[in-house]
């Protein structure tokens, strides 16, 4: 199966990761990046497609036809923020996005970058988790034809050469090697997840919501 895919968040570190692995394999055949600015990547399998209002994508609409996976990897912190403004820019901004690719590829697999941690039942005590969780349930609703998947990881250890870590990362990815003998529940690589999401669209999987040992094994299915 040839895989013409949509990426957000090319610009964070996921993203970036995801767009890395897109372009590297060959079942990927066509790579779409929406983003507000440019990614600065250039390769004969990517086009890139500048919008700076993503909660409102009509104008540009026309231009999102003919994929068969969304790899929505766009995000931020809820780190001083009202559960109104993260529910906006987590939620709505999402679903908006799903909706429109809904309409104009039926039969596409959407893929969530969601995390460790979310909150399924959407009334727990985590503002975030809760949102994540809300967000995660109305996208399982959405009548794709290649299915939506959650992903959810936990520390993703970056993936050498790439530009978009945060600039905190460095203090803590020495333990990388430690912390995956010690929490294999929460460690992976970037380039698993982006695998992940890779196999997941070439081959399905059995559970719609993936922790990060089925990442991890998912990355491996070749």
């Amino acid at each position: 199966m040839k895989i013409r895919a949509i990426i957000t968040g090319a610009t964070g570190m996921v993203g970036e990761g995801v767009l890395h692995e897109c372009l590297a394999h060959p079942d990927v055949e066509q790579v779409l990046v929406l983003t507000r600015k440019p990614t600065g990547v250039r390769h004969p399998k990517l086009r890139e497609l500048l919008h700076a209002d993503f909660y409102n994508l009509s104008p540009i609409e026309s231009q999102l036809t003919g994929y068969n996976a969304c790899f929505f990897c766009l995000g931020t912190s809820s780190v001083g923020m009202s559960e109104a403004d993260y529910t906006r820019v987590t939620h709505d901004l999402t679903l908006h996005v799903a909706e429109t690719l809904l309409r104009q590829n039926p039969d596409l697999t959407f893929c969530y970058v969601s995390g460790v941690g979310t909150d399924s039942t959407a009334q727990g005590r985590s503002m975030w988790a809760r949102v994540k969780g809300r967000t995660e349930n109305e996208l399982l609703r959405l009548p794709f034809g290649g299915g939506a998947y959650m992903f959810r990881p936990g520390y993703m250890h970056p993936t050498p050469g790439l530009h978009n870590v945060p600039r905190w990362y460095p203090a803590i990815t020495w333990l990388y090697p430690a912390l995956r003998r010690v929490l294999p529940r929460y460690v992976s690589t970037l380039r698993e997840q982006a695998l992940a999401m890779i196999n997941v669209v070439r081959r399905g999987y059995p559970k719609r919501v993936l922790e990060v040992p089925d990442i991890v094994a998912l990355a491996k299915a070749g």
